[in-house]
């Protein structure tokens, strides 16, 4: 499989008060896609503070001390561009796309939500309201409820295992001061990171880094983060309103940044990362037992999970898990076929290198690697850790942590007559 020129034209400037910018031109494109990122998101937060963090992302749509949100709306509408922003457990992200000719004015736009939010009163009481309806809907999927009742027992007791929207009580319990000292306390030169990729020229946008952030004053570093613990718990809530019982089973793993994370990667494509994977073949083709079954991988900067979802009728549970952990079995104990490994690596390769052709993608590609691993791969360098994953390094990660005493199982549904124990996941 072939792959791009091993070098990228990446440069970072920091400006006078610390703040990273990078860039990475695209010459075939038109367009520029520039992000801010906040250096950490919701596990940052005190238990009090739950949510706070995807509220001000909210916020700052509102309205600036120059702007109103309708304001907002109207200027990036009219330069045909696009604005976004997410929160995620340890990143906040705010992005904007326009073609070329037009980063000064979006820029501009950016800058002043993250730098002037009004935080008005009636804005606050208002967006309450919205972001206790998007509650509502999480809470309305299963898939989702699975995941947040998993993940606030794999991760309980730490900010990990709190829900990035928060809940009712604190969602309600926001008010300015308390957005605005977080704000401050957040918002700041030692944790904020710009990135841009396409048609640039990384000079001039060093230059409106400088422009609209040079004058931020650096206010401490963020805080230290505590490394959480995995706890292997089974919950079982009953939900008779759904047809099906949902299933998360799940294990602990590497980091972002260890060695073996390619060979982690790669288990979790061997298992459920895509229609041809083990548990696609063998327990939605050949039994028929669920209609979806994905395996997923977070990684974290001091922690990991790997995680088994399924839904299906409350009488195959049973059957379903024994395939899983059947497979689990497989997987650490047999031989990995060669050619089923070369599968895998260029399933990742492929998945990478198309994820990488847009601007967006590879602005934010940029964030993530500064962010997590403090310098940039090549994507030469990546598609060979891939390849240099071996059989054995796979089977290793799969026998660390696929064991009976370090799974985790989270069921919901109608689980009256699906009870299951700790000797039922025996792998």
């Amino acid at each position: 499989m072939s792959h791009p020129s091993a070098s990228r034209d990446i440069v970072v400037t920091t400006l006078s008060n610390g703040i990273r910018v990078i860039t990475e031109p695209m010459p075939a494109v038109r367009s520029i896609a520039a992000g801010i990122w906040i250096g950490c998101g919701s596990r940052a937060e005190k238990p009090a503070e739950n949510g706070i963090s995807h509220f001000i992302e909210h916020m700052l749509f509102k309205g600036t001390t120059r702007r109103g949100a309708e304001d907002i709306a109207r200027e990036v509408d009219a330069l045909g561009g696009q604005l976004d922003a997410f929160t995620g457990r340890e990143l906040v992200g705010y992005t904007t796309k326009v073609l070329d000719q037009h980063l000064p004015e979006a820029f501009d736009i950016l800058a002043d939500m993250l730098l002037h939010p009004r935080f008005a009163e009636e804005d606050i009481e208002k967006e309450k309201g919205v972001i206790l309806e998007e509650l509502k809907m999480e809470m309305d999927s299963p898939e989702s409820l699975v995941h947040d009742l998993f993940v606030s027992n794999f991760w309980k007791r730490h900010p990990l295992g709190r829900p990035i929207i928060g809940n009712r009580r604190t969602i309600l319990s926001f008010e300015k001061s308390k957005l605005c000292d977080y704000h401050q306390r957040f918002y700041t030169p030692s944790n904020l990171t710009i990135t841009a990729a396409g048609s640039l020229r990384h000079d001039e946008v060093a230059a409106l880094a400088e422009k609209h952030f040079g004058p931020l004053r650096p206010a401490g570093k963020p805080p230290r983060l505590s490394a959480p613990h995995p706890h292997p718990a089974i919950t079982l809530k009953n939900k008779r309103s759904l047809q099906q019982v949902h299933v998360c089973l799940g294990a602990p793993c590497y980091p972002i940044n260890h060695p073996l994370r390619y060979a982690a990667y790669t288990l979790n494509v061997l298992l459920g990362g895509g229609m041809s994977s083990r548990l696609f073949q063998n327990i939605r083709e050949r039994q028929g037992l669920a209609y979806n079954i994905f395996s997923e991988l977070q990684l974290y900067h001091d922690s990991g999970c790997l995680a088994i979802y399924a839904a299906t009728s409350p009488a195959t549970v049973r059957p379903l898990l024994a395939s899983v952990l059947q497979e689990f079995t497989r997987i650490k104990n047999e031989p990995l076929p060669a050619e089923e490994l070369l599968h895998a690596k260029e399933h990742m390769k492929g998945s990478l290198l198309l994820s990488l052709e847009g601007t967006n993608s590879r602005m934010s590609n940029l964030a993530r690697q500064w962010l997590n691993f403090g310098r940039f791969y090549t994507l030469d360098e990546i598609a060979a850790g891939i390849d240099e994953v071996t059989a054995g390094q796979v089977i290793e990660v799969a026998r660390e942590f696929l064991q009976p005493g370090k799974l985790a199982l989270t069921l919901l549904g109608r689980i009256d007559s699906a009870p299951v124990h700790r000797e039922d996941l025996a792998c």
